[in-house]
């Protein structure tokens, strides 16, 4: 297996002003595919009875996302002020933005592709499986990431989930929160392993 298909789970920590009694933890795997998409695999543990989790749709592209349960990457080259924003719904709905720097967004000008997402659910634990190709980048060598999600409680509250918070209210979007950096896959031809 090569340093970069391992899997890494990171444990994402409630903001502590949005605390949810129906939610026991979230984590997020990440790692590599063998044909270089980023896989990101999200679970939320806890009483998903009492959570709004939007129902299964058809897949497409969705503003909005993030004003209910969903499941947040942002990503950024290393020394880099400008970042992607990505939003994954248990509904199978996405959204991609680019951002110039702090939460100054581009327009719509690069087109990235879809994600391929996948929800499982049972009483206890939600996982959202999410695997995108990223836009291309040839001379990025790693990557800073952030991590997130935003969870609905049965009353409509939002608790606030992330790698690392910012000072201050909940904020996915400040630099403190890119606190994951990963080594992108070298590209060129397959090396035979030994073993």
């Amino acid at each position: 297996m090569s340093e970069y298909s391992r899997a890494r789970i990171f444990v994402l920590t409630c903001h502590p002003a949005t605390e949810s009694p129906a939610v026991r933890g979230v984590t997020a795997r990440v790692s590599w595919a063998p044909d270089s998409a980023l896989a990101l695999t999200y679970t939320l543990t806890g009483d998903c009875s009492r959570l709004r989790i939007p129902s299964t749709r058809p897949q497409a592209r969705v503003d909005g996302l993030w004003r209910r349960t969903c499941f947040e990457m942002f990503v950024s080259a290393e020394g880099s002020a400008a970042y992607w924003e990505f939003n994954f719904s248990p509904s199978g709905e996405w959204a991609a933005y680019q951002f110039h720097n702090y939460r100054n967004r581009a327009p719509d000008g690069e087109k990235v592709a879809p994600p391929k997402i996948v929800t499982r659910r049972t009483t206890d634990r939600l996982a959202l499986d999410a695997r995108l190709r990223l836009p291309p980048s040839p001379s990025i060598r790693s990557l800073r990431l952030a991590l997130s999600a935003v969870v609905e409680d049965e009353d409509g509250r939002l608790s606030y989930w992330a790698l690392k918070h910012a000072p201050g209210k909940p904020d996915f979007h400040h630099p403190d929160a890119f606190a994951l950096e990963v080594v992108l896959p070298q590209r060129g031809p397959a090396r035979k392993e030994s073993g």
